[in-house]
């Protein structure tokens, strides 16, 4: 009898009593979306082992002997539950209608979106801190602790490109000036020929001798004339050469050197990287300064290169420019010192000049009306 009434005890204690039960469902009840019964409830429990947790599906079930589908509802999870089911690899869809569906699959983040203002700190980042290797580098070169790349063939013709170009310079300054003094001794000329002429005219006794100098000045104006737009051709096709063409080939230069003074500066902390200790925290960073060395290499080879093609091309075209200018040069000042108009004349139809007409660009009174 007492091994039976124990028995009793630990099975009354173990199972609920049909006041509890009562209780329970009616809370179950409760919380049940309106109109869904308690007989229209299933609830599907997994084990702890699964990838799930479990879902209280509520549904009508069919009768014995009926046909009619069962009509399902699902629950809106909570957002532990969410995000227990975003953490195990599933995707959580909630409709319009504000209920949730859970569809398995990985989970598929959007790219972020990129911010410009953190774009641009990104590019300020890098320019300061290639500038300041580059710096470093050039004070380094000036007090004489740092080595540079030369090229000893290709730096002594930039040094005589950039010498060249100062004596060119001042040739055509002095061409400038030349043409400037003969120009006002061509005016001047003119006007003393006009006044000749005025004298031949007035003074009956030296008409003769007041006629020939007139004509004399006048010829001299015209033959200044001539020779003044054969030294401005010069003039024009040396400026061109100079600041044109010549310029254009030291820009190249200023933009080779850039490339040297930064090729330098990433060799330089490369090589600084790799005389120091291997380890986890250096070894990432010497691959990204061998990256960056391996980039401004490419680029100084590049820039070496057009520089050494557009030399090249200068010469030719110096020697072919220069040949022509200072032909004509000379020809034009020995026929004007020799008095020989026809000659000089023939110089500048040999090198296509034409001479402008004093007042032809001058607007009549009927364009200025």
């Amino acid at each position: 009898m007492s091994e039976h009434s124990s028995e009793s005890t630990t099975l009354d204690e173990s199972h609920p009593s049909a006041e509890e039960i009562q209780s329970g469902c009616e809370d179950l009840k409760c919380s049940l979306p309106v109109g869904l019964g308690l007989s229209e409830t299933k609830i599907t429990s997994h084990g702890f082992d699964g990838a799930k947790e479990g879902v209280v599906e509520a549904g009508q079930f069919p009768n014995k002997g009926s046909s009619a589908s069962p009509k399902s509802s699902v629950i809106s999870p909570s957002s532990a539950a969410a995000s227990r089911l975003a953490g195990q690899g599933c995707d959580l869809i909630i409709p319009t209608g504000g209920r949730a569906q859970q569809k398995s699959g990985p989970v598929v983040l959007a790219d972020e979106v990129k911010n410009p203002a953190m774009e641009k700190l990104e590019l300020v980042r890098k320019w300061s801190l290639n500038t300041y290797k580059c710096t470093r580098q050039i004070i380094s070169e000036k007090l004489g602790r740092g080595s540079r790349t030369v090229d000893l063939e290709l730096e002594a013709q930039i040094d005589i490109l950039r010498d060249n170009k100062k004596k060119y310079e001042n040739i055509l300054r002095l061409a400038q000036t030349l043409s400037t003094q003969l120009f006002q001794m061509v005016h001047t000329q003119r006007q003393l020929g006009d006044a000749f002429a005025d004298l031949s005219l007035k003074s009956l006794e030296l008409h003769e001798e007041f006629g020939y100098n007139a004509d004399t000045q006048k010829l001299l104006a015209k033959n200044g004339e001539t020779l003044l737009g054969a030294i401005n051709f010069f003039i024009a096709s040396v400026n061109t050469l100079v600041n044109k063409t010549i310029e254009d080939t030291l820009l190249t230069v200023k933009q080779y050197e850039s490339a040297r003074i930064e090729y330098d500066a990433y060799r330089t902390d490369l090589e600084e990287l790799n005389l120091g200790p291997r380890d986890a925290n250096t070894l990432p960073k010497i691959e990204q300064s061998q990256q960056l060395f391996q980039v401004h290499k490419e680029k100084y080879d590049k820039m070496r290169n057009d520089v050494s093609i557009k030399l090249k091309f200068l010469e030719e075209n110096k020697v072919k420019v220069l040949h022509n200018q200072l032909v004509l040069f000379h020809n034009a000042i020995a026929a004007y010192f020799a008095g020989n108009q026809k000659q000089l004349e023939q110089t500048l139809k040999q090198f296509h000049i034409k001479l402008k007409t004093p007042g032809a660009d001058a607007p009549s009174w009927l364009e200025e009306q």
